[in-house]
């Protein structure tokens, strides 16, 4: 594979309001690979280095293949843009470019560069306004010549993909003095048609939104009117025309403005009253765009059609089927209207509890938005001038499939089952409906299905996994049969390592053929292609049982509804034993595979294909190798084409292998263990556990160095001379922390009976279900000389009957299904929950501990946290309890995020390092320093 060397051009921006570029500087850069120079003495990471570590993401490729941009995004401060000429190998480089979006043709390439973080927070700190701050800047970047336009104060822009010439855009708003109509976010601004082969431009003043049709040049805006000119409206611009014109002429309260993909037809939904309620009594508009002014009312309130009291909803997104055959709007009941004439303290606030809601209080909370946004989906038919209600009362739910052409869709109602949902958890029962939009009648498919159907590409079966069974199910929408795709490999698709007290989830599907024709059924290792009905055996396409290799296919074109057989499969395969990965093509008629690619590496399932070349992005990484961009013409010949993190050179790092060794109960299990640079077996090591549940399969994973917001970060700590050590942990229902204790205690000791572990100084750390674990650890061993704990639940008891105040739901279903695995409820297994809880033996824990646990955490209650500290305190052991006020299930906010990591590295440094104890262990923070004196 070639090293990366570019030409690279930089664009230095010297005027945000200028439409000219400084002329862009020359110059070589030598990387890493190439001529990077190295220092005598590699430096170790410090937290410092997190703010300059990028990650690259929003990679797009042009449909020739010729232009690739990606972003570079430090840990602090500005991204950078790149886009890059694969065939010069020449960079142009945007400080504080966003993602780009290349035209249909190539010929340009769009952007926002946004305003400088650092001239943001300054202005912040004076208490400017924000609508005075400065405004992004729109660039467009010609491809054949490399020049650049700028037009500044732009908010949103679009670039067609299918179809090429025109690059729209909607400004920001621009202040004016008199007495004229102002602009507004409520009055719209303006809003540039821009050609991109000519000077052709068009500006519509006082825009609100526009959308822009997908296949055909055409798009359609609303603007408030301008008083002079332009009427307010609705309109449609046709870019084969270059014409503006009018669909809808008229004040309102306009909404969910939709066009299909062929620029035909258009729909909106409209409040021409002057009362303002809410919600708004909207009606529905459909126009053809054959003709001028064309909209017509097609619902409106107290419509026959409606149920007593709906009318249109404007929280269901109006949107038109593939083939513009159906457009779906939602109907919505009026909601329950305050009485404005109460004052504040005459309106009674009392939550009502009752043990027979569906719903428990906490999540009818959560979901009151989404409660008040109801709607139920119905259709209407242009071709017939016809509407239908779909979805019901008693029926609330409906889906179409990613096309909507079906003239079947999916119903269901969970209702009956809710209440169940409080202990067992998801998926909730459905009671499973075919629907027809021709019609609206509903025929009853199955009752209690847990799990979320799906509607097949052609819409000729409704398909689910029947997880009590463990069997995929479909049933035929024309003749109403239904089918067994599992047949005779009825137990093969579904997670064999299931270790849970619940059904075993499938390892799902690659999708449906042309036709409907087959679907691609997943077991742990291999893809099968399936006759839905039948009449043809199952084949299996990859045969990765017996070489212990899992396959998964890859869809490279995104705008592929079936899998066409015609083409050849390129799959992803992982190895389990080794966990090398790579790539193969597979041929369905000849069934020949050719591996393409191969390797100790991670290999990404996110392969990009550029539309109309054989150009292939991808990327590959270990522990040392970042996964930068390759860049391919047939995933052969390989050439990396981004350089993301160069200073890596310059530091110390670390290797990652896997371990093996035999549990307490004599079972094989694997781990990983990451070893500092320049590792030597007959020295010792200060090490650090940190776990979770199976993490083996991540052994070429490549480590950023970040400040993450709940775990350790391997490299700085190799970078710094520690072992990290992450062993697998396999799980016997009703006993979790034993089964944790196992695994854990038998590596650690595994690894020290190699001899380069200093037995005397080893830490453990987790969160949330690793600090559970770690908590019930630490009271049967002695063997950690410090722990940090976070987020964990030290009592089964308390957490059993707490909620998860994030979702709402009650903690239940974790300890009777899920991952604490009790497998019964508190009632039927008590000892279970005494046994596993480590409150109730805290007395053994001579082990120091680091609690981190946040006062907004909405997965684990935080009093579970606080019970931790106060026992430990009580019994007069050491511990420390960080709490980051407002801050959800781990830190969110970057300085919190930096702090944690700072602080837990002081906490591991002074008892594995035997490091001075910092002043906020030794002394704390008094409340009256909070926010002013860290401790450090």
């Amino acid at each position: 594979m070639d090293n990366f060397y570019s030409r690279t051009l930089i664009y230095c921006i010297l005027d945000e309001n200028s439409t000219k570029m400084m002329r862009p500087f020359l110059f070589f850069l030598l990387y890493v690979g190439l001529l990077h120079p190295v220092s005598g003495q590699k430096k170790q990471l410090e937290h410092s280095d997190f703010a300059h570590w990028k990650t690259l993401g929003n990679t797009v490729i042009s449909a020739d293949g010729k232009w690739i941009s990606y972003n570079l995004t430090p840990g602090e401060g500005d991204e950078t843009l790149i886009i890059h000429q694969a065939e010069s190998g020449e960079n142009f480089v945007f400080p504080r470019g966003s993602r780009a979006s290349f035209t249909a043709n190539n010929s340009h390439a769009a952007f926002l560069v946004k305003v400088p973080k650092l001239t943001l927070d300054s202005l912040r700190r004076k208490k400017v306004k924000s609508e005075d701050l400065p405004k992004d800047t729109l660039f467009l970047f010609q491809t054949a010549t490399g020049n650049v336009t700028k037009i500044p104060k732009v908010r949103r822009f679009a670039v067609p993909e299918k179809w090429s010439g025109w690059i729209v855009y909607h400004k920001e708003v621009e202040k004016s003095e008199g007495k004229k109509k102002k602009e507004s976010i409520q009055t719209g601004t303006q809003f540039v048609i821009q050609s991109t082969t000519d000077t052709f431009s068009f500006t519509m003043p006082f825009t609100k939104t526009f959308q822009v049709a997908e296949e055909v040049p055409g798009l359609v805006l609303h603007a408030t009117g301008d008083d002079e000119n332009n009427l307010p409206g609705i309109y449609f611009f046709d870019g084969l025309t270059r014409k503006l014109r009018p669909v809808y002429r008229g004040k309102g309260e306009f909404d969910n403005l939709a066009i299909d993909r062929k620029a035909k037809q258009i729909a909106f939904v409209l409040d021409t009253g002057s009362v303002k309620i809410d919600p708004r009594p909207m009606s529905l508009y459909f126009a053809s765009l054959q003709m001028s002014d064309s909209a017509k009312v097609i619902c409106k309130p107290n419509d026959g059609f409606l149920p007593q009291n709906y009318a249109v909803s404007v929280h269901e997104k109006l949107r038109f089927s593939r083939d513009g055959s159906k457009l779906f709007f939602g109907m919505a009941p009026p909601l329950p209207q305050k009485d404005t004439n109460l004052l504040e303290e005459e309106i009674v606030q009392v939550e009502v509890w009752g043990t027979e809601d569906p719903y428990i209080y906490p999540m009818q909370k959560v979901r009151l938005d989404q409660e008040r946004k109801n709607a139920f989906l119905a259709v209407y038919l242009p071709s017939l001038g016809k509407k239908n209600i779909l979805a019901t009362n008693d029926i609330p739910e409906v889906k179409t499939n990613i096309t909507a052409n079906s003239d079947v869709v999916i119903g269901y109602t969970e209702d009956p089952y809710l209440k169940k949902f409080t202990w067992e958890g998801g998926p909730v029962g459905k009671d499973l409906y075919a629907i027809s939009t021709l019609t609206g009648k509903a025929t009853l498919i199955e009752k209690e299905v847990r799990t979320t159907p799906q509607l097949s590409p052609a819409g000729k079966y409704i398909y689910w996994f029947d997880s009590p069974d463990s069997t995929w199910r479909a049933y035929e929408t024309a003749t109403g049969k239904k089918y067994d795709l599992s047949g005779k490999n009825k137990n093969l698709y579904f997670d064999e390592l299931n270790d849970s007290p619940d059904f075993p989830s499938p390892y799902g599907i690659a999708g449906w053929t042309t036709n409907d024709d087959f679907v691609l059924l997943y077991d742990r290792y291999d893809c099968w292609k399936v006759d839905p009905k039948g009449a043809i055996s199952p084949n299996n396409l990859t045969s990765g049982r017996k070489l212990v290799t899992t396959h998964r296919l890859i869809r490279l074109d995104a705008d592929e509804i079936a899998i066409d057989e015609i083409k050849p499969f390129l799959f992803h395969f992982h190895k389990d034993g080794s966990h090398e990965e790579g790539y193969l093509w597979f041929n369905l008629h000849t069934g020949s595979k050719n591996i393409v690619q191969e390797g100790p590496f991670k290999y990404t399932q996110q392969v990009k294909k550029a539309a109309k070349a054989e150009k292939w992005l991808f990327t590959k990484e270990d522990f040392n190798t970042f996964p930068n961009l390759i860049l391919s013409p047939d995933l052969k010949t390989t050439k990396v084409i981004s350089n993301a993190n160069p200073q890596q050179a310059d530091y110390k790092w670390g290797s990652m292998e896997l371990v093996q060794w035999t549990s307490l109960d004599g079972t094989l299990l694997n781990g990983l263990l990451a070893k500092p640079d320049n590792f030597d077996p007959t020295k010792k090591y200060p090490m650090i556990v940190n776990f979770y549940e199976r993490s083996s399969d991540a052994l070429y994973e490549h480590k950023l160095p970040v400040a993450g917001r709940s775990q350790i970060n391997y490299t700085f700590y190799t970078s710094r001379g520690y072992l990290v050590f992450n062993p697998d942990i396999p799980y016997k229902i009703g006993y979790p922390g034993e089964s944790a204790l196992q695994a854990v205690v038998s590596g650690t000791t595994a690894l020290i009976d190699k001899g380069f572990v200093d037995k005397n100084n080893i830490g453990i750390q987790g969160h949330s279900w690793g600090g559970y674990q770690i908590a019930y650890i630490l009271t049967r061993t002695n063997l950690f000389k410090c722990a940090e704990s976070g987020a964990p639940v030290v009592n089964m008891f308390s957490a059993y009957g707490g909620i998860r105040w994030e979702s709402g739901m009650s903690r239940m279903f974790q300890y009777e299904h899920t991952q604490s695995r009790i497998g019964g409820t508190l009632w039927e297994k008590p000892m279970q929950f005494f046994e596993n809880s480590p409150l109730f033996f805290l007395d053994r824990i001579n082990t120091p501990v680091l609690i981190l646990h946040n006062d907004a955490d909405g997965a684990v209650p935080w009093y579970q946290g606080i019970e931790f500290y106060m026992g430990m305190r009580r019994l007069g052991k050491p511990a420390w309890m960080l709490n980051y006020n407002g801050e959800p299930h781990w830190p969110v906010k970057l300085e919190n995020r930096k702090d944690f990591q700072i602080r837990m590295q002081q906490f591991f440094d002074h008892y594995l390092l035997d490091k001075p104890l910092p002043q906020w262990m030794a002394k704390g923070v008094p409340a009256i320093e909070k926010g002013i004196n860290k401790g450090y």
